[in-house]
């Protein structure tokens, strides 16, 4: 019988590009996860939807789910591995969500490590900043929404909405929500849902 190929473990860093300050996430990935469990992995770790298409250029070739009426994709995300790639260090490769709003993430191997007994993978082990909202027009959208809902200004808002005692506001308090933490990044949340979704625990 053949010998299984060693599982090993990629350590990424994924910027989102054109956005200043960095949306950015760090993530540990077995070498043997698919190209489709990949992008499900991004989509929990940015706290994307789903909800757009998307597509990987990897070595100068796109891959991603084909869609009747679509975009067409020559192979099955489903059948290829990370691995197939053969990755190494401080290369780097694009992902695109949204083909509209072209949110673009620069991923980049950092390092590539033993798996460990016991520790569980996917793992997001570093961030900072929530993703924009969805459909909110892309980079430069985001950026000037993110100047129009300054701390002050929303502050000053929520203030005139308390003051009118007959106003009732609440969708426009829950879109100023999101504002007020967008720059938090609760990665212990992006933890628990990647191991609810994906629970693979290394016993080797």
């Amino acid at each position: 019988m053949p010998k299984q190929p060693e599982i090993m473990v990629y350590q990424f860093r994924v910027v989102l590009l054109n956005i200043s300050p960095l949306i950015w996430r760090r993530l540990l990935v077995r070498s043997d996860t698919t190209i489709d469990e990949f992008h499900h992995i991004l989509q929990i770790s940015f706290g994307w939807l789903d909800d757009h298409l998307h597509q990987f250029l990897i070595h100068a070739k796109r891959y991603g789910q084909s869609r009747s009426g679509g975009v067409a994709f020559t192979d099955d995300p489903r059948e290829i591995k990370l691995a197939d790639f053969g990755l190494r260090v401080s290369e780097k490769f694009l992902y695109e969500y949204d083909f509209h709003d072209h949110w673009q993430h620069l991923i980049r191997v950092e390092a590539i490590l033993p798996s460990q007994p016991g520790k569980t993978y996917p793992r997001c082990i570093g961030g900072k900043r929530c993703a924009p909202p969805e459909d909110c027009g892309g980079p430069r959208r985001f950026l000037e929404l993110r100047r129009q809902h300054s701390p002050f200004s929303l502050l000053q808002r929520v203030a005139e909405i308390l003051a009118d005692e007959e106003s009732d506001r609440m969708a426009e308090l829950r879109e100023m929500s999101c504002w007020l933490l967008i720059d938090r990044f609760d990665r212990c949340m992006v933890n628990r849902r990647l191991k609810q979704q994906f629970v693979v625990t290394d016993r080797t």
